[in-house]
């Protein structure tokens, strides 16, 4: 099988066309509106990842492409941005481009392939695909293995932000290609996933070592010293997964869940399904981490590639969402509920049908009520059952039609009054990108 890992907007070129083919206005009620486009060039393009609030108001984000294109990399140098909301309602929210990445010519990251996570002090948090000090070679062309950056706001106001690489992946056993948002523990370290890279497995990709890893950032003990990583596990492809792929979640024992793209079972055409893993701290410092396999895609009802990391529920049963399976290949919103003994039972919440209700779902979020919240082309809810045994509903929200608006959302967050916000890839009004350079929006009922 036949896989090109130097676009991976490639499957949302092909879920938009099945929305497109087949879309309905059956029972969308919410109301979209784009707070940004994006234009491409020196501004922005393609965002990625979702959009993270200050204690202000003001939205934050990552572009994948825009900003320069002298970066040395496979895309352009991407960028961090803010949007404050206006003074005045309906007036526009104001972008403010905080960093444009240089890329490894010059010490820094290029190309974002995830969102941000803010700190209490404001400080943003994030990493770049390519880029940093790194060895990493492709296709002759030394690009960099990716890094992790840090964004401190100014100190006076009007002042410049301050960009802080923290770390760059030396070579590609210590990870290669960071994909997805970081996660803090409480005690400062940073979590995150390489697509590629942790020194394990020999068959994932013909152009990257290596089949993933897991890594944990660890901040310096004293101020203005390094931080320090380490690779909790490097996957090795077959029975084990291979190409994490999103976000990782922590519980409250300190164990971390995630997803991988490839790897579990031997069916979907040889490089395997993917799989839900959980990685176990151990009872002694400086001893490893422990693995399990939650759960191992099939291809069938259950589900195939899950599409970024799992979320938790209050009662730490894990839900997410794959970018294929089901009974049309459209893909899946799963429930997996740990069974005394240890026994993980997944349950299909809603099999997407490529029609009215999209498909290739990503970007799961739970409101206060315990409604799930997705993007799988449109804006869907799906509510719980009031009782056992009964099943989800699921109800489109809207639906994104592109320029002027937006077209093809990724993650969501709510914020005030039960709106949600969130970036589209392609869609509203800049021209410079062949589809739109994609928005961020506000959907609201």
């Amino acid at each position: 099988m036949t896989r090109n890992k130097r676009e991976p907007a490639i499957r949302w070129l092909i879920s938009l066309a099945i929305i497109l083919a087949t879309a309905s206005s059956a029972s969308a009620s919410w109301k979209e509106k784009v707070l940004y486009s994006f234009q491409g060039g020196t501004d922005g393009a393609t965002p990625v990842g979702g959009v993270v609030f200050d204690s202000a108001g003001n939205l934050y984000g990552a572009t994948q492409d825009g900003g320069s294109s002298v970066c040395h990399s496979i895309y352009q140098c991407g960028t961090v941005y803010q949007l404050k909301p206006p003074a005045k309602s309906g007036d526009p929210w104001t972008e403010t481009i905080l960093h444009v990445f240089r890329g490894n010519t010059e010490n820094d990251g290029a190309s974002p392939f995830g969102g941000l996570v803010i700190d209490s002090a404001g400080n943003l948090y994030g990493t770049t695909a390519y880029g940093g000090t790194g060895d990493c070679v492709l296709l002759g062309s030394k690009l960099g293995c990716g890094a992790v950056f840090e964004l401190s706001p100014p100190t006076e106001k009007g002042g410049a932000w301050t960009e802080t690489v923290l770390y760059s992946f030396p070579t590609s056993k210590q990870g290669y290609v960071p994909w997805g948002d970081l996660v803090f523990d409480k005690q400062g370290n940073l979590y995150g996933s390489t697509i590629f890279g942790g020194g394990k497995g020999t068959t994932c990709d013909a152009f990257y070592q290596y089949c993933g890893a897991v890594f944990e950032l660890s901040p310096p003990k004293t101020k203005g010293g390094k931080w320090t990583e380490k690779v909790l596990h490097g996957f090795a492809g077959g029975s084990d997964g291979a190409e994490p792929n999103g976000g990782l979640v922590l519980d409250s024992t300190g164990r971390i869940y995630g997803t991988t793209v490839w790897g579990g079972s031997t069916d979907c055409q040889g490089p395997g399904c993917g799989t839900v893993f959980a990685l176990k701290p151990p009872a002694m410092t400086g001893d490893a981490w422990t693995e399990e396999i939650v759960h191992r895609f099939t291809g069938g009802d259950d589900g195939a590639s899950p599409n970024g990391g799992p979320i938790l529920d209050a009662k730490r049963s894990l839900y997410g969402a794959t970018g294929g399976g089901g009974r049309q290949g459209a893909g899946v919103v799963f429930r997996l509920t740990a069974e005394s003994g240890g026994r993980w039972i997944e349950t299909v919440l809603h099999r997407f049908q490529g029609g009215t209700d999209g498909s290739d779902p990503q970007g799961l979020v739970f409101d206060s009520y315990g409604s799930l919240y997705c993007s799988s082309g449109p804006l869907v809810k799906m509510q719980r059952p009031k009782r056992n045994g009964q099943r989800w509903t699921l109800d489109v929200l809207y639906e994104f039609r592109g320029a002027p608006n937006g077209r093809g959302p990724l993650d969501l967050i709510f914020g005030a009054r039960g709106a949600l916000y969130g970036p589209t890839l392609y869609g509203g009004t800049g021209q410079l990108c062949q589809a739109g350079c994609g928005t961020v929006f506000e959907a609201r009922p």
